[in-house]
């Protein structure tokens, strides 16, 4: 096939001088048919230059190399904002708002407040307390019925992270209300992302559905926000932690900022896990080989027994087949930044206002950095310190200053999940194939995943 006729090739130039190039006319059909396939196929063509993709009135640059992915999240993060007016962040801040999901000095202060409440030995802390809840939900699923997977892992993870997170302050009802409307959210913003330049002003599908989840999240959590700061009851939970949070210079945090940021820690505390896990059954029931190695390693390790914090440390094979989840299934799928000053990667000049796309789903996808990159193998986790890959190889919470803060929960709750899980029941998937992901504001399954879990004693 020659370039004129291949819709993902690359036209190259002088590294020093020009950056490689997709032209609009290539690019857009391609990302109309499949934007996901089309961006790692962007990737692969690339071989890990930066490429600018042509997007019409947008063309931003798209870095992939793991050690570019390095040097605009980490190494040279001060230049590499989040822009929000931009690509993603301008639709995801009309939900969080200035916080922990903004820039500068009302981010620095967010950070600064709920960091404590998300370090290991904190986590760590919290974790009998997690695997009892996550017991009892799990106690509650209706053996040998049909359910919704997403439904129902997200009722399981908001019942984990609800009573350590939250408190009292919001009900595991009102926190399955929530991951719905964001879940709507998520979809709703799907036309604003792939159109950043559009004014707000100007209406766009989605609109109405954003505005009406948006609410709804309000209408449950500003109430809780309030009684909060009326009435202070000295937890340690995110709500009341805000609520008498004080700015470096003595002054209380507004309302509004506590709110941006108990939305935004429920999103990060959740999100990931449910969508997740809504994936993994369809590759088990896939891979039978894996299945059958991750039953075995749970009943060797659990048995009978109610998964808790001794589990732990042994569930390695679990702990590989979520870093392969993750790998392929990065929820936060991209990462855009613009440049606020003129910079160099690898000899391309990227000037001030740039935009740069940075994706842990091509990344981790791409033929260069990966042995069979679309397959599903969870060994490729298994410790080899021969072969240790760069550290923006596999990247699925981001990276630098702006790393997600729950990372560490998410393998505590997801492996004790898992564990509760499969320790009881067998699971039967019903949904034929695996259904492909689909991009919006978060990385989501594009098909319903439906399961039977059946007691282990009655297989």
């Amino acid at each position: 096939m020659s370039e004129a006729e291949n819709p993902i090739s690359v036209a190259d130039g002088p590294a020093s001088a020009t950056v490689s190039s997709i032209p609009a006319y290539r690019a857009l059909p391609a990302l109309a048919r499949d934007p996901l396939g089309a961006l790692v196929a962007f990737g692969n063509a690339s071989r890990g230059s930066v490429v600018r993709i042509g997007l019409g009135l947008l063309r931003p640059y798209l870095v992939t190399n793991p050690a570019h992915v390095q040097h605009v999240l980490r190494d040279h993060s001060a230049i590499y904002l989040r822009d929000g007016s931009g690509m993603l962040w301008g639709a995801v801040k009309r939900l969080f708002g200035e916080g922990i999901m903004a820039e500068g000095e009302v981010w620095q202060e967010s950070r600064r407040i709920l960091q404590p409440l998300f370090t290991a030995k904190r986590v760590d802390a919290m974790v009998d307390v997690m695997a009892d809840e996550i017991y009892r939900a799990v106690d509650e699923v209706p053996a040998g019925r049909v359910l919704d997977a997403s439904a129902e892992m997200s009722r399981i993870v908001c019942r984990a992270v609800v009573r350590v997170l939250f408190g009292d302050k919001v009900s595991v009802d009102d926190a399955v209300r929530i991951v719905a409307a964001q879940d709507a959210i998520s979809a709703s913003v799907v036309a604003r992302v792939l159109a950043p330049f559009v004014p707000n002003s100007v209406p766009m599908p989605g609109d109405r559905a954003f505005r009406d989840n948006a609410a709804l999240i309000d209408d449950i959590l500003l109430p809780a926000v309030r009684r909060a700061r009326a009435q202070p009851d000295g937890g340690d939970d995110i709500i009341s932690t805000l609520s008498r949070a004080k700015t470096a210079d003595g002054r209380d945090i507004d309302e509004r900022q506590i709110r941006n940021d108990t939305v935004s820690m429920f999103a990060s505390a959740t999100e990931t896990s449910y969508r997740l896990l809504t994936f993994l059954w369809p590759h088990l029931k896939a891979h039978p080989d894996v299945a059958a190695a991750l039953y075995r390693e749970i009943d060797d390790v659990v048995g009978d027994a109610t998964p808790d914090r001794s589990h732990l440390a042994r569930l390695t094979y679990t702990r590989m087949v979520l870093d392969e989840m993750l790998r392929l299934y990065p929820i936060g799928w991209l990462i855009p930044r613009v440049a606020a000053a003129d910079d160099v990667i690898d000899g391309v000049p990227i000037p001030k206002g740039a935009t740069l796309l940075v994706s842990p789903y091509i990344t981790q996808r791409l033929d260069a950095y990966w042995d069979r990159p679309a397959e599903f193998r969870p060994d490729r986790f298994a410790a080899r310190p021969a072969e240790r890959r760069h550290r923006y190889t596999h990247y699925p919470f981001g990276g630098g200053p702006h790393k997600c803060i729950g990372q560490h929960l998410f393998y505590l709750e997801a492996q004790l999940i898992v564990a509760a899980v499969l320790s009881r029941f067998r699971v039967r998937v019903h949904t034929p194939g695996i259904p492909a992901p689909r991009p919006a504001a978060s990385l989501r399954s594009g098909g319903k995943v439906e399961l039977t879990l059946v007691p282990r004693g009655a297989v």
